[in-house]
């Protein structure tokens, strides 16, 4: 199993390179091209900055292992990995110039743990320890956990600081085999190997931090640790600001209750599972709390993964001919974006990211090549070429 699949289950740079911005609303089109890989059939842009630094990850020739990627100046470039078999850049992260994200080491897990990060990796799980990593300059550091043998990077700003989440050396009775020992969120910098944790909220023994924005707020996931992925791991979806922890309540169900990113204005978005055990992409501001953003007409999921300035989100809804597709939420509307896209261009699995600009990162599917490459998708002007039913009011 690779993230891409990861995601429709458990939920789930070009920086030389001068784009067009959005133009006018509701004539929208997007120019989409493929980036490649390293030689398997599988990669994904899973992060852009206002940059235009382009990160994520790609399989190696044979599939069974893959590393993570930054895309500079229209080359692919390989970041590696410190020691084990596969790294991976899996949530979007905005930092002006570097990027975080999780990597395995050369030691086997005394504890034989799959960890947060196997279910991100190709399966089956390779049972080395698995820790955040920033890269910058050239050269991919360890991030620090809180006693245990894992961490995982999941996010970054401007400000120097990523967060994520990482083991504590406390063997937690709510674990599920093959997971042992208890987990916190924590924010990582500015100040290097300075790593400060971020409490659950309520009695809840676990936590992990997936998002942080420019003025510091964190958003993520609290409850307990069952296989650190998901599921009642995310019991509450919460916001760290000013010391403090908010539960943001989620759609009415009791897991998968996941924020996954929050811009500089504090809107947060995720997915949830509700009352029905659905699980529906969600947007969350302070002052009217969580709104179901739906999936596209006749799907059975959604995933809401980014948020920008503009608030236009991106993510992926489970339906289509693939199975899943990539879709946009804006101005009250919920499209696919392959309606908005030249007849002939790759297939749009998910959507990732979003930056400033209106420029879309995720991962496609090329039915003529028989590859799943990354992607960017460029805004320029045109129309929905599709019928009425691949756009329509949040509120059907």
């Amino acid at each position: 199993m690779n993230s891409a699949t990861f995601k429709s289950i458990l939920t789930m740079g070009f920086s030389a390179l001068a784009f067009p911005v959005l133009l006018a609303q509701n004539q929208t089109n997007y120019v989409v091209t493929t980036l490649g890989t390293l030689g398997g059939t599988a990669s994904a842009a899973i992060s852009i900055n206002d940059r235009g630094l382009i990160s994520g990850f790609s399989g190696l020739p044979g599939n069974t292992t893959q590393v993570a990627v930054v895309w500079q100046k229209g080359k692919l470039v390989p970041l590696g990995t410190l020691g084990g078999p596969n790294s991976g850049i899996e949530w979007p992260n905005h930092h002006a110039t570097a990027v975080v994200g999780i990597t395995e080491t050369a030691d086997l897990n005394p504890l034989d743990e799959n960890w947060s990060c196997s279910a991100f990796f190709p399966q089956p799980p390779t049972k080395h320890n698995c820790l955040g990593f920033v890269w910058q300059n050239g050269v991919m550091n360890p991030l620090p956990t809180l006693g245990g043998y894992n961490g995982y990077a999941s996010g970054a700003n401007d400000k120097g600081q990523a967060v994520g989440w990482a083991e504590t050396a406390v063997h937690d009775s709510t674990c599920v085999l093959p997971q042992v020992l208890q987990f916190e969120a924590v924010i990582w910098g500015p100040n290097p190997g300075q790593v400060q944790p971020l409490q659950p909220i309520y009695d809840d023994p676990d936590s992990a931090a997936t998002a942080i924005n420019n003025n510091g707020q964190v958003v993520g996931i609290s409850g307990i640790c069952e296989k650190a992925v998901g599921d009642l791991s995310a019991k509450h979806p919460v916001l760290w600001e000013n010391g403090t922890v908010t539960d943001l309540k989620g759609l009415g169900g009791g897991a998968w209750n996941t924020p996954t990113a929050i811009n500089n204005e504090g809107q947060v978005v995720g997915f949830s599972e509700d009352a029905d055990s659905a699980i529906h992409a969600f947007l969350w501001t302070k002052s009217g709390g969580i709104q179901d953003l739906k999936t596209l007409d006749g799907d059975s999921a959604s995933f809401a993964y980014a948020i920008n300035a503009r608030g236009q989100v991106v993510g992926q809804s489970l339906g289509g001919p693939f199975g899943t597709r990539a879709v946009i939420w804006e101005n009250g509307t919920k499209t696919d974006l392959n309606c908005l896209t030249p007849p002939g261009s790759p297939y749009l699995l998910y959507a990732n990211d979003i930056d400033d600009s209106g420029r879309i990162t995720g991962e496609a599917y090329d039915p003529n090549a028989g590859n799943a490459p990354a992607f960017l998708a460029v805004p320029t002007i045109g129309v929905n070429h599709c019928s009425s039913a691949s756009s329509s009011q949040n509120s059907k």
